[in-house]
């Protein structure tokens, strides 16, 4: 017994060692980074790419960049016969201060400013290197590099093909969004003559074949380390010939590299979740340690719940029929209502259908329904104006998807709309988050949520869910483990509900939001001396539809006004009439959401690899001579 309980003492002593250490290590990592405050980051990288009827292709790359204590950047490409012959035109512009930068035929590792050279490097890769001399300060710049690839296109019997990686796992710079944009020398005969991929390790953009002569991707929140690469198969005749061309078909041999590479992708993954697997055990001996420590920290917890005071309403309404605030988009209201903090995902679907409801009444969009020859619904969304100011930031990105959809037309079917939904995962996912946070941000603004609750909220959350998580699966080989890892995730998850993540007035709000939703759901059974005007219901249903409960108000309205259909508002209101004549929640709501939540489901990552554009960055002020042959000039 003395020997567990002095094992169990120094065991203690270690782990509070290492905490410490991590603390200090921690604290004093800022400082130490302040000798060396060089900093890239792109806001945005375009690429704009011709390709020609010779198999060669015009790149245009430009660089919104910020840079900070940065002497020299570069481009490096992978030099690859097979792939491509040679890189040629090489031209370098500061577009900021409309400077053309002059060439020099040197490598150089300290490029002088304003100048760049364009050569094989001493490790036997093309590179494009450029002088900015912001040695000791920092500025936002906007670079364009442009350069030819010589026979980047392989011309096949059957498909000619660009398969091309953009940026590399040697880039070294981190970017807000990535965008390209590529052109054929031709058109094809349709669109879907073109067949297009993309790679890259996290699924976070898209890419989509626009025209008959044309391909755009993009990227949102791209980390240094990880490549992006594109492949896109094309009609052989649009290039007349080739450097690399070829007496064989191109499509199977393709279509099998990429069906291999998922499959590839997907053992990976299972590979991975058995290392967690490995790994997890390993943490185990870890963890009923730490529980040492937290379970003296359970006193701290239990004080700190004591400490809060969660808000109440200073108003408690069984009923509210007015909305609580002027102008609040779908999303904001399913926001306060609900507060999803981590489900955000799940109501998206309802949202958007209720934000393009709401894009009606303010003369965005129009809809129309008609019957088809199986007597269903087919409903239309015509495009009337693009995004303004007068619309909040998540309706902006909600009427700019619709205008992704079909371009060509100014009117598309919802049929086009969830077929668009159901091939654009990984933009449905930017669109999901970038919603999330420009509704929060707005809340914010406006005084209802508060940003620093909620971030300590989503903090015990994690913490909670992380005890949850190891108490099942020490449950039955540790169950003493077991029973204090879970006491800890109990205690963490009382103290995130106290926290105030709406404050008093979005607390007063949700109150309101609670009883509008409740007269929507029982006003027929209500004695009411006056019933809302068809007017104000069509705001009312566009809320009804974010909560889910559209159909039951329809169904309502239907028993207050059994001649609804005769009453000369439905008939001047072609919203109410919309509404009323279509199989509303079945055929627009549902089906919507429907889409949503399966595209959203099945966005999944994957990709193979190719030699290309890569690398990239900047030259640090310092270097070790015998790690690298250049020395600093």
């Amino acid at each position: 017994m003395y020997y567990k309980k002095n094992m169990c003492s120094k065991l203690k002593k270690i782990i509070s060692f290492i905490f410490i250490f991590l603390f200090i290590f921690l604290s004093f990592t800022p400082s130490a980074k302040a000798d060396d405050d060089s900093r890239l980051y792109l806001d945005k990288l375009k690429f704009d790419i011709n390709v020609n009827e010779d198999g060669s292709m015009d790149v245009v790359e430009t660089w919104n960049i910020d840079i900070s204590h940065v002497n020299t950047l570069y481009k490096t490409f992978e030099t690859d016969k097979e792939k491509f012959t040679s890189i040629e035109n090489v031209q370098v512009k500061d577009i900021t201060a409309d400077k053309e930068f002059s060439q020099i035929n040197e490598e150089m590792y300290h490029v002088t400013k304003d100048c760049y050279y364009a050569l094989t490097n001493s490790k036997g890769d093309f590179e494009i290197a450029w002088g900015v001399g912001f040695d000791n300060s920092y500025a936002t710049r906007t670079y364009e590099i442009s350069y030819t690839v010589k026979d980047a296109i392989g011309k096949y019997n059957d498909y000619a093909e660009l398969y091309w990686q953009f940026i590399g796992k040697d880039f070294e710079v981190d970017a807000d969004k990535i965008t390209g944009k590529i052109t054929l020398p031709d058109k094809a005969g349709a669109e879907d003559d073109i067949k297009v991929w993309g790679h890259t390790e996290n699924l976070n953009g898209e890419i989509y074949v626009t025209d008959t002569d044309e391909v755009k991707f993009q990227l949102e929140n791209f980390d240094a380390g990880r490549y992006v690469e594109i492949r896109i198969l094309f009609p052989t005749e649009i290039v007349t010939s080739s450097g690399r061309t070829y007496n064989e078909d191109r499509y199977d041999d393709a279509v099998r590299e990429e069906r291999k590479w998922a499959n590839q992708a997907n053992l990976r993954r299972k590979w991975e979740e058995i290392q967690d697997d490995v790994v997890a055990t390993f943490v185990i001996f870890i963890v009923i340690s730490l529980c040492i420590i937290f379970i003296e920290k359970a006193t701290k917890y239990g004080k700190k719940s004591s400490e809060l005071n969660k808000f109440m309403p200073e108003q408690n309404l069984d009923y509210f029929r007015e909305l609580p605030e002027k102008d609040v988009t779908p999303g904001e209201a399913v926001y306060i209502l609900k507060e999803p903090y981590n489900t955000f995902n799940s109501n998206f679907g309802k949202i958007f259908s209720a934000t393009l409801l709401n894009l009606k009444l303010k003369d965005y969009l129009d809809l129309r329904v008609e019957k088809n020859d199986k007597k269903k619904d087919k409903i239309y969304i015509k495009r009337l104006k693009q995004a303004d100011n007068n619309l909040k930031t998540d309706e902006k990105r909600i009427l700019e998807y619709i205008y992704k959809v079909k371009k060509e037309k100014s009117e598309i079917e919802i049929k086009e709309l969830e077929d668009y939904i159901q091939k654009h995962s990984a933009g449905v996912e930017v669109l999901i988050k970038g919603c999330e946070r420009n509704i929060e941000k707005q809340l914010v603004e406006s005084g209802i949520l508060d940003a620093k609750q909620k971030e300590e909220f989503l903090n015990y959350s994690g913490l909670a869910g992380v005890y949850y998580v190891f108490a099942i699966m020490t449950l039955f080989w540790a169950l003493p483990l077991s029973i204090v890892l879970l006491v800890n995730g109990l205690i963490c998850s009382r103290i995130k509900k106290k926290f105030n993540v709406l404050t008093q007035k979005g607390v007063n709000s949700k109150e309101k939001w609670k009883g509008l939703k409740k007269y929507m759901e029982d006003f027929s059974l209500l004695d009411e001396k006056e019933i809302p005007a068809i007017e104000v219901w069509e705001k009312y249903l566009v809320y009804a539809t974010a909560f889910g409960i559209a159909d039951k108000v329809l169904k309502q309205l239907k028993t207050i006004y059994p001649n609804i259909d005769e009453l000369d508002a439905v008939h001047t209101s072609t919203y109410m009439y919309f509404m009323y004549h279509s199989n509303f929640q079945t055929s627009f709501s549902n089906s919507i959401s429907s889409s949503i939540s399966s595209s959203y489901s099945s966005a999944t990552g994957g990709g193979g690899g190719f030699s290309g554009g890569g690398g990239g960055g900047r030259r640090p002020e310092a270097v070790v001579e015998e790690d690298n042959p250049l020395k600093p000039n």
